[in-house]
């Protein structure tokens, strides 16, 4: 028996079932950032003193970390692109560009942490660097969930494209979906953190 609307969209939303979960999950992804967020302008605004994030962190390695970011949303478009053309081999090029930005990302929040602990900046030190490593550091683990899942449809999971190819399409789609979402939360992580 072979469960239904994995391909073609279920007629009471529109959506295939991974897609359909894939944006309830994010929803609740919005719900567990926003609470973040809003702890966060709590604190901020009910502090006596606040340091701004650029006197105590790197802006120009985030920056860089912005921009590796966002190009991985770009090859990860391309990657969904190249399938629905019935390129594997672009896509297979394409997607592992999108998991090296991804482990290019996670080393260089690596090296960031490593300069803070070396200065003695715990989540323990005060308020802000307890946002500062709970905010950064979640968001870095939604990065190496993606990169699993990443790792997964380039290797073992990609034999599902010689059988499944309009499934394996979709299953591509949903992690681009996710993927999108860490990187948007992202774009508010940095700002937030460093520059205000």
């Amino acid at each position: 028996m072979q469960i239904p609307y994995t391909v073609e969209p279920r007629p009471d939303t529109g959506l295939y079932n991974a897609k359909l979960g894939v944006w309830l999950f994010l929803a609740s992804e919005v719900m567990l950032f926003g609470a973040l967020f809003s702890a966060l302008i709590l604190l901020r605004t009910g502090a006596t003193s606040w340091p701004h994030g650029y006197e105590v962190l790197n802006v120009p390695l985030a920056t860089i970390n912005t921009m590796v970011l966002i190009t991985s949303s770009v090859s990860m478009v391309m990657s969904w692109a190249a399938l629905r053309l019935g390129d594997f081999g672009k896509y297979r090029k394409w997607m592992g560009l999108t998991f090296l930005l991804g482990l290019i990302f996670m080393v260089i929040k690596t090296i960031e942490y490593a300069a803070k602990f070396e200065h003695h900046l715990y989540p323990s030190h005060d308020n802000f660097m307890a946002t500062y490593f709970t905010l950064t550091g979640l968001h870095g683990l939604h990065v190496l969930g993606g990169m699993i899942v990443i790792a997964y449809l380039l290797g073992p999971g990609s034999k599902m494209w010689m059988t499944e190819p309009e499934r394996y399409t979709n299953r591509v789609e949903v992690i681009g979906l996710y993927w999108h979402f860490v990187d948007l939360v992202w774009i508010f992580l940095f700002p937030t953190l460093y520059l205000l």
